[in-house]
Parts: structure tokens; C-alpha cells; sequence
């Protein structure tokens, strides 16, 4: 054991603090609450935007394949279903799952009360797992009977509370048209997405109705749905497609298709960097002004070992030491409290939200092992590194004058 590494650990725990006693315990307890609060803050805007992004992306997928016009209503262009590009497609790395859809407006009546929706059809091999998540009463549409399908619709909860509609209820949906059409619809689920942009807009029901409504040939769609394997290669794999596309049709993706939302999530990263610095900043002042008074404290120590022939470093090398200990010490009990708090958020929800302003009912969290290591790493290199400039006060410490200070 070296002289500075012995010293360090004589006065770390086994001498007894006087003056500095009181400024070492709220060194440590403000890189506690500031490690905590940097874990807990990266680990709310992770969930924050794993959940909004698969709400969006569970309703509308990451990307979709329409027309080539210039078209940018609800009301679908159809385009001819191609079994290859289908097969093509399941087969790449990059995409789960290929399904046609189609949009169409209406305007639902029920009740005395009438709403502006857009009606999504969809067919046998739309993939419901997002869906049945959401369900809040009843259940997904069955395309087992074709007819009986088409019969079929699902409301949000937003929208059923608007027109005070239940599961099993009738309803008809006027679709303005020349000539006009309307079609009576039974519920058969109400779902609740928490992203008012979906619920207040959409209505699931029939791809083939909305083909018949339309007068479209057999086999035309309105557009693929596609998944990706991994969101954050959204964009690449929309370029990949684009170069294998017919040049009648074109893909968006579902950051264009929502770009305030994105937007939205891409500001919540500028706010965890703003708190980020201003939590390590005041775990820094903690620590400059504990290790100056721990010097200060000391400086009669200083200068019996200046005149025992110690170096400078050697003596700075004590305080470092004794610096590390007091910021692992805040360190351990940061995870504890950053971990401890995000694990029972986790586990019951207990910090409520109001959907209509977060898209969510509670404050989700989402824990990185990478972000919580690289903060350990990140907040204990940067004290140090900032440390090193206020123990060179120990240099300017003289031996004589040092030994008569009391």
C-alpha cells in the first residue's frame, strides 16, 4: 500500500471529522440526489418515448407504400395488390410484417349526436397484437366470416363516450359520396390508443367494404402497412425500399406521417441533457467545496508531511483518494435511490399523468444498463478530473506556517 493510499484510508475511516463533517455529508448527499435524478430523468424520457413511439407506430406502422400522386386526403388512391412485392418484402431482415390497408371518411350517427371519423380497413392478415393490448371492452374484429366482418367496426373510447355508445351497440356511418352511401355497423370493440390525433380520427373496420364502397376492381388496396424488425433503422430500410419500388408508388414513413409528435420526442432529449449538466454541475460544487475545507481542516497535517519530505502530489494524492471515496460512497447511494424509485414507478405506477396532455396515464419508465454505467462512469471521471485543480491548494500550503496553525 502506497503512503498516499494509507494516509487516505487513516483519515477516511478511522479519524474523526470536526468542521468538515457536516460539508462531506452534503457533498455526498447532493451526488446522491444528483445521480438519482440524472438516472431517473434518462430513465422517464427513454419510456416517454418507447411508449408514445409504439402507440404511433403499433396503429400505423413505420412505414407505408402508397400511390405516386398528390393525393394527401384520408381518402385512399387504390393501388393493385402485388403478391411478389409481398413475398419479397416477408422475405427481407428488415420488415415483420406486410398488410394492405385502406382509409375512407364518414360521418357516424348515433344517438342523436354525429361525429367526423376515418374509417381503416383492414383484413385477415392485419397483426391485432398492438391492438388487443389496447382493448378495452369486446374484441378485435374475426375475418372468419368475410360478411359478417364487414358488418363490424371498432371505436375508440374517445369516441364511444362522444356518441355514448357500448360494445354490441348499432350504429350507422354516412360515407359522402355520389351517390351517397351509408351502412349500419355493429360494435365490436372499443379501444383506447392515448393518442388523441388516432382516437379522435380513426375507426377500424372491412378492407373489402371499403373496396366495395369505392367500386374498386378485386385486389386493390388503398396501401401496405409495413413493420420494421428495428425502428431505429426506420430510415434505412425506407431507403432500401424506395430503390426496389415501382415508380407508381412511393413510401412515407411514420415520423412524416406524425412529425409533430417526433418533434416533440426529439425535445424531450435537449431536456434530459439540460439536467444532466446542471446535476453533475452542482455534484461538482458539493465536492470543490468539501475537499477544500477537508485541506483547510488538515493544514497542520499538510505541513508535518511537507517537512517529513513529502511531495506535493504525494499529499494531493491523499485528498484524491479520500475525494474518490466520498463520491463512490454518493455513487452507490444514487443507484439506490435513482433505481429504487424508477423500480417502484415500474412496478405500480404511482405518478399519474393526464392523457390528454402526455398520451399516457402514468410516468413510464425504461432502464438502460449502458445509461446507468456510463453516468456512474460519467459523474465519478468528471469530479475527479475537476478535483485535481482545487488540491493543488495544497502546494501553496507552507510547512512552517502549516505546523503552528491550529
Amino acid at each position: 500500500m502506497s503512503f498516499a493510499s494509507f494516509i487516505s484510508a487513516r483519515i477516511t475511516f478511522k479519524s474523526k471529522r470536526t468542521f468538515s463533517k457536516l460539508i462531506v455529508r452534503i457533498a455526498i448527499i447532493g451526488i446522491m440526489l444528483g445521480l438519482g435524478v440524472m438516472i431517473l430523468s434518462l430513465a422517464i424520457v427513454k419510456g416517454f418515448k418507447h411508449e408514445i413511439r409504439e402507440k404511433v407506430r403499433g396503429f400505423a406502422g413505420d412505414i407505408r407504400v402508397i400511390k405516386f400522386d398528390l393525393n394527401s386526403s384520408y381518402e385512399s388512391s387504390p393501388i393493385v395488390e402485388d403478391a411478389g412485392f409481398v413475398a419479397r418484402m416477408r422475405k427481407s431482415p428488415l420488415v415483420t410484417h406486410v398488410m394492405p390497408t385502406a382509409t375512407k371518411p364518414g360521418i357516424i350517427k348515433a344517438n342523436n349526436e354525429i361525429e367526423g371519423v376515418v374509417l381503416k380497413g383492414v383484413d385477415k392478415t392485419y397483426d391485432w397484437s398492438y391492438f388487443k393490448k389496447m382493448m378495452v371492452a369486446g374484441d378485435v374484429i374475426d375475418f372468419k366470416d368475410s360478411v359478417e366482418a364487414q358488418k363490424e367496426i371498432m371505436l375508440s373510447q374517445q369516441t364511444a363516450n362522444r356518441l355514448k355508445l357500448r360494445v354490441g351497440d348499432k350504429l350507422l356511418m354516412y360515407f359522402v359520396q355520389e351517390p351517397l352511401r351509408k351502412r349500419q355497423f355493429k360494435i365490436k370493440g372499443i379501444f383506447n390508443i392515448g393518442v388523441e390525433e388516432v382516437d379522435k380520427t380513426f375507426v377500424i373496420g372491412s378492407l373489402s367494404l371499403i373496396n366495395r364502397l369505392n367500386d374498386w376492381k378485386p385486389g386493390e388496396i388503398g396501401q401496405y402497412e409495413l413493420r420494421v424488425a428495428d425502428f431505429d433503422q426506420v430510415d434505412f430500410a425506407a431507403d432500401k425500399l424506395d430503390q426496389i419500388l415501382p415508380v407508381r408508388l412511393k413510401s412515407r414513413t411514420v415520423m412524416e406521417d406524425y412529425p409533430n409528435i417526433f418533434e416533440w420526442l426529439k425535445l424531450l432529449d435537449v431536456n434530459s441533457v439540460v439536467m444532466l449538466v446542471l446535476m453533475v454541475i452542482v455534484a461538482v460544487i458539493n465536492m470543490i467545496s468539501a475537499l477544500l475545507i477537508m485541506i483547510l481542516e488538515r493544514t497542520a497535517m499538510i505541513g508535518m508531511f511537507k517537512a517529513m519530505g513529502a511531495s506535493n502530489w504525494n499529499i494531493r494524492k491523499i485528498f484524491l483518494y479520500n475525494a474518490t471515496y466520498l463520491i463512490g460512497l454518493g455513487l452507490l447511494l444514487g443507484n439506490a435511490l435513482g433505481l429504487g424509485l424508477g423500480y417502484f414507478q415500474q412496478q405500480t405506477h404511482f405518478f399519474k399523468l393526464d392523457q390528454a396532455s402526455y398520451y399516457m396515464t402514468f410516468v413510464p419508465v425504461q432502464f438502460g444498463l449502458w445509461d446507468v454505467l456510463l453516468l456512474n462512469l460519467g459523474t465519478l471521471i468528471i469530479c475527479l478530473l475537476v478535483l485535481i485543480v482545487p488540491s493543488m491548494l495544497v502546494s501553496r500550503i507552507s510547512p512552517v506556517k502549516a505546523i503552528r496553525f491550529k
